[in-house]
């Protein structure tokens, strides 16, 4: 059907004008562009890289150990009568642990004594013998083996004194042995033995607890030796700067990442390479007052004070992983464009580039998923989000 000249189709029972409406919308709508499907240029926002002396820590595994760890061992044999201290308690230096019977050592003291006092009293014969004798000798009326026998008989009466005065201290020793006090001011551990036990001066059977100084306490970490060859290599080169005298400042995030209130330092970092493990043995020493870390426990320790030389660092967010390593996107006339980098270690949020990039180099940071080779790109600074941080730290 057709209507002066134009035709009509049939839709849901209704005549539609399909010529007019055409005709219509063509002189209604926007006139052809020949940039007609081409991408606008995608905002971004970019950072211009500047090389710098950048901060940098190390972090390394450590386990906290007692500044000074103590075996308390029974030096005597004997009943142990009771146990002094609480398990677990701080003591101090001369407190009473255990105390074992003393009677026996009582009994052997008395025994001593009074031994000495025999030999004390045949000490004092064998003197008036020789106190006799020799002025006798002088006016010839006892012979030369006279003289010599008192003098034999007083010299091994007075080396028997000695040796009974020694048995006397020994025995008095054993009874003050038989109070096991602490060796050391810390905190005690359990008790090996109790109340009636049979204690031994073996090396199984004397073991009594142990009592661990722990202000100070120590934190025992390993560094690997390829690690420490790469910062000698980083030193060498100019790259790294190590603080004053080499005293990095040692700090400590605990098992929920807390940071240890206190700021520790190196007391020793050994000479030679362990060759069960292939690592070099360092330890570092923190102010415990407070008794918050303790002997055994897991933490890490974070070496600081040491800069990287004329470093560029990315925001990590920048950073894209994939089948042929690192990139990142930068600005090349107004155009995004793919450059591969190689990185190191991260610093806070940012992350250390050893290649791939020059100073003055704008970096994309957001808007990356839009971007594809020689795309467009409208650059503005980028001004990071102060919820940025706590947003990028959650897994």
């Amino acid at each position: 059907m057709k209507i002066q000249g134009k035709p009509l189709v049939q839709h849901g029972g209704q005549w539609l004008l399909l010529g007019g409406l055409a005709a219509g919308l063509m002189a209604c709508g926007p006139k052809p562009d020949q940039h007609a499907g081409a991408m606008p240029p995608v905002p971004v926002s970019v950072i211009q890289v500047q090389p710098g002396d950048v901060p940098v820590s190390y972090e390394f595994v450590g386990q906290a150990a007692g500044s000074r760890e103590v075996e308390v061992r029974a030096r005597v044999g004997g009943i142990l009568l009771k146990r002094a201290y609480t398990e677990g308690k701080p003591v101090k230096a001369g407190d009473l642990l255990f105390q074992l019977d003393p009677e026996p050592f009582k009994a052997a003291l008395d025994q001593a004594r009074g031994s000495l006092q025999v030999q004390q009293a045949q000490l004092a014969r064998t003197k008036q013998d020789y106190d006799r004798i020799m002025p006798l000798f002088k006016e010839n009326a006892v012979s030369q083996k006279d003289r010599d026998d008192a003098i034999s008989a007083y010299e091994a009466a007075k080396a028997s004194v000695a040796a009974a005065q020694a048995q006397v201290q020994q025995a008095q020793i054993n009874l003050g042995y038989a109070r096991v006090t602490a060796p050391i001011s810390g905190i005690t551990s359990q008790e090996t033995r109790s109340e009636g036990s049979l204690v031994t001066t073996t090396a199984d059977g004397s073991l009594l607890t142990k009592v661990s100084q722990l202000d100070p306490i120590y934190v025992n970490f390993s560094m690997s030796d390829n690690d420490m060859l790469n910062l000698r290599k980083l030193q060498d080169s100019g790259k790294l700067k190590l603080p004053a005298h080499g005293q990095f400042s040692v700090a400590l995030l605990m098992a929920d990442g807390s940071r240890y209130n206190k700021t520790g330092h190196l007391n020793f970092t050994d000479s030679l390479i362990d060759s069960s493990t292939g690592t070099v043995r360092s330890r570092a020493t923190f102010a415990n007052p407070e008794a918050k870390v303790l002997p055994g426990q897991f933490v890490r320790v974070l070496l600081q004070g040491a800069k990287r030389a004329n470093a560029i660092t990315v925001p990590q967010r920048a950073v894209l992983t994939t089948q042929q390593g690192k990139m990142v996107w930068v600005v090349a006339d107004n155009k995004a464009q793919p450059r591969p980098i190689s990185t190191s270690q991260e610093v806070g949020m940012n992350v250390l580039v050893e290649s791939g990039l020059k100073a003055g180099d704008q970096i994309i940071v957001d808007n990356i998923i839009k971007l594809r080779p020689g795309a467009e790109v409208k650059p503005h600074p980028f001004k990071p989000d102060a919820s940025a941080p706590a947003a990028a730290a959650k897994p």
